[in-house]
This record gives C-alpha cells, structure tokens and sequence, in this order.
C-alpha cells in the first residue's frame, strides 16, 4: 500500500535515494530520436543529435524544464490561404492544435498536453469547440505541475461540467456521471475494490452544486457553484463520514491509497508500452506521494528509465505519427486534409471516441490505417520527383542506393533490420525486367517516389 498524500500546502517529503533503475548502455542519436518521439512529436532536423549531445540527464530536462514561454516557429496555420477559426469552424480546432505540436519548441509541454486530453476526455459531442480550447489550455497549464491542482481544475472546468453532466447534478436529484468516472478513469482505475456503488452515489452526493446559463446568443455561460443546489447532508465516502463538498470529494480520491499506483501506471503506459514491474512501480509511487502529488518527478524518472530505451517498440498515436511527418519536413499546417485523415486515422482531437479517452489497441488496424498511409499521400503531393525532372534522376542507382537515398529524405529515421530488408526486397523487384536506355532514369525515380511513401508507412515508422 502507498503512503497516503500529504494535504495540500503541506512540504513535500524528500525524494528517496535510487528511486528509479539508472539508464543503462550509451545515449546516442538513436535514444534521442526515441526519447523524441515518446515525449514528444518526434525530431525536427537536427535536434536528435543536439540532445545526444547533452546526455540522458540533461536532455530530459531541457523536455521537462523549458524556459520561458513555448515559441512557435515557422508559418501560422491557414485553410485555403485564409487563418484558421478554431472555435467555430468544424475541424480548425483539430488543426489548432495540431499546428502547436509541430512547430513548438517545447513539445513535451504539447504531448502532455495532448495526454491528459485523453487522460479527462471531454468532446465536441457535448460542449462547444470554445469550451474544448479554453480546457486544452487548462491541461497545457498544468501538464506537468501538481495533478491536485489539475484535477480542482478540471472538475471546474465548464467543458467537463457539460460533457459529464455536472450541471444536472443535484441536491434530490443525483447525476453519477462525473463522480463515477472521477474514479474509474481519473484517479482511482475500475475492478480494483477502490470503491464500491455506494462511494459513487455518496461522492455524487459531495459534488452536487454546480449549474450554468444559457442563451441563443451566447450558448451555455455563467458556470458556478449554487449552494442552493448542494445537498448538505452528512456522506460517507471510503468508510469516512462528513459534510463533503466537491473539495472533499477530489482529496478523498486523491488520499485513496489506490490513487498513487493507479496515477504512475497509467502515466507510464502513455510512454512504455510494457507494465512497470513491481519495483519500479513502488519508486515511481514514493516519488509521486513524496512531492506532493507532482507530475514533473514522475515524468522525469519514466523518462530516464532504461526501459524506454531498451524496450519494446510502441505505436505512434496518429496525431503523434502527423505531427512527426510534418516536423519532419518543416510542412506548415496549410490543409483541413489533416482533419478529415486524423480522422479515417483514429484520433480527431477533440473528439475522442468517449469519456475513456482512445483505444490504443485501435492504432493500426485494417480500419484506421487507411488514414495513414492517406496522411502520407498528401504529405507527397509536393515531395515526390516530378516526371520533368525524372530523366535526370541516377540511372544506375542500386536498390540499396535507392533505399538509401530515401532513408535519407527521411532524416535517416531508425530502421529495423527487417524493415530495411523489405525495401530492398521491394527496390529489387519493382522495376521492369527490361527497359530501354531512356527509361532506366524514369523508372528509377518512379521507384524512389514510391520508397518514400512505403518508408513512412512502413511498421518502422508507425512505431517508435
């Protein structure tokens, strides 16, 4: 069982000594390139081998400590060459979003961002695309402070106040919406004997209060707390019995002794793919309780954390996968083609399928992949060779010249030895058994067309 949390304003405990595993085996590019894509959207040219440059410690740091306000670099975001109106145009708020993963210099802030997004799912579906910004600005505030803080937030907050009903919350007349899945999914987890169905009505109970106006002009204003609205009466709530109010109801589940080891597991599913072991869970728990319910430490320990680097590979959530892509090749968000991909893809942003978020099981299956390799497609409509220039293009190139040389367009991407063997196979294989002289170049760069676009679709590039 973990410590129980200290209360709010309390000095947090010092860190204990070896908390986590030290990273073990060198720190290169290629650890780099992964830690870039794990906490954030993956390299832009050149900054994988700046932070192999610094080591492990000093890389993961300029993530989790960056100075000064997020910059955003490069051109603004357009549809049709006109600015984007993210809270009112269907779509423009995925773009919007979309658009600061790729050109922030601070993308763990984004990928975090973009985490807790579907760690408190809310949607479109049930609150306006205004109320969805104003809350993705919520998550990007405290992405990496004190979860107390984001989940006070959140619970305030009057995109979830609509999405899960808080507002039909009332004395006499309960609304489980929220208190449920503030346990289930946002502190607590399901099937872990946290809490039964009688800690949901009663914590329900605890969280009555809150109501909002609303008009044709303005839409649904005016989120509040109504005392008048507020069951007063005495709850009792994991054994323990009070007047609680929504302030009691957010430090019982975070003084559960279930929370911390439900908040570091889930943390670090969202980076490595394979269940910490029993050890490291511990330390990340102690680390957490000990600052004080800070997710900064937790962050930085999984990231140093040799596993990320040595093992398994995981999938690349589809934003993740695009944001890659344009970063990548230095591409401004110019298109709603991004919008409607993402979404073949798996994961229009602000829109999650429900209240649990996305399911990464879903990522890569015969549905959604269509969406990246349509990604893909749009992304070259202006990178490929084009046929005026193909008569200049390397008649001799050999398959490993030519995979080569697509690698390279890619920013030398890590490949898998299979990986790698299939281009080669394909480059072999792909061209004509006879051409004439005046065809060989022609031929040739249709191939290395075609090798970029299978090269980012490929299993090596969809995982990281």
């Amino acid at each position: 069982m973990p410590p129980a949390p200290q209360p709010p304003g309390s000095t947090p405990a010092p860190q204990p000594p070896g908390s986590t595993p030290a990273p073990s085996g060198a720190f290169g590019v290629r650890e780099a390139e992964r830690l870039l894509w794990r906490a954030g959207f993956g390299p832009s040219p050149g900054h994988a081998e700046a932070l192999a440059a610094m080591g492990l410690d000093a890389a993961v740091t300029s993530l989790t400590r960056p100075s000064g306000a997020p910059t955003l670099t490069g051109a603004a975001p357009t549809v049709d060459d006109a600015p984007l109106e993210p809270r009112d145009a269907w779509g423009h708020d995925h773009l919007w979003f979309l658009d600061r993963m790729v050109r922030t210099d601070q993308p763990l802030i984004e990928r975090m961002a973009l985490i807790w997004h579907d760690w408190f799912a809310t949607s479109t579906d049930g609150a306006s695309q205004a109320h969805l910004l104003d809350q993705n600005e919520l998550l990007r505030r405290n992405s990496l402070g004190s979860f107390e803080t984001m989940a006070s937030e959140v619970t305030t907050d009057p995109a979830m106040i609509l999405w899960l009903n808080a507002g039909e919350n009332r004395r006499g007349r309960i609304n489980e919406n929220y208190s449920r899945e503030l346990m289930e999914l946002f502190t607590l987890g399901p099937d872990r004997g946290a809490y039964s169905e009688t800690d949901v009505r009663e914590l329900a109970r605890a969280l009555t209060g809150w109501r909002h106006d609303w008009s044709s002009e303005r839409g649904d204003h005016n989120f509040r707390f109504d005392p008048a609205r507020h069951d007063a009466g005495a709850k009792t709530i994991f054994g323990q019995t009070g007047n609680f109010g929504w302030q009691d109801a957010l430090r019982l589940c975070l003084g559960n002794p279930a929370h911390a080891s439900f908040f570091v597991a889930k943390l670090w599913g969202y980076f490595i793919p394979a269940p910490p072991s029993e050890s490291d869970r511990r330390a990340l728990e102690s680390i957490y309780v000990g600052s004080g319910l800070q997710i900064r430490p937790v962050v930085e320990a999984i990231l140093k954390h040799p596993q990320l680097y040595a093992g398994p590979r995981m999938v690349k959530p589809p934003a993740v996968f695009l944001a890659g892509l344009l970063r990548n090749r230095r591409r401004a968000v110019d298109t709603d083609a991004w919008t409607w991909a993402s979404r073949l893809a798996g994961q229009q942003l602000f829109r999650p399928p429900s209240v649990a978020g996305w399911d990464d099981e879903r990522w890569l299956d015969t549905s959604t992949l269509r969406g990246r390799w349509v990604m893909v497609s749009v992304l070259m409509d202006d990178q490929t060779i084009p046929s005026d220039q193909m008569k200049a293009y390397d008649a001799l190139e050999t398959p490993e010249q030519a995979v080569r040389r697509a690698r390279d367009f890619w920013g030398d991407p890590a490949m898998t030895p299979e990986g790698v063997a299939a281009l080669t196979t394909f480059a072999a294989t792909c061209l004509p058994a006879a051409m004439a002289n005046w065809e060989q170049p022609y031929y040739r760069g249709l191939r290395q067309n075609a090798l970029r676009h299978l090269l980012a679709t490929s299993p090596d590039l969809q995982t990281s």
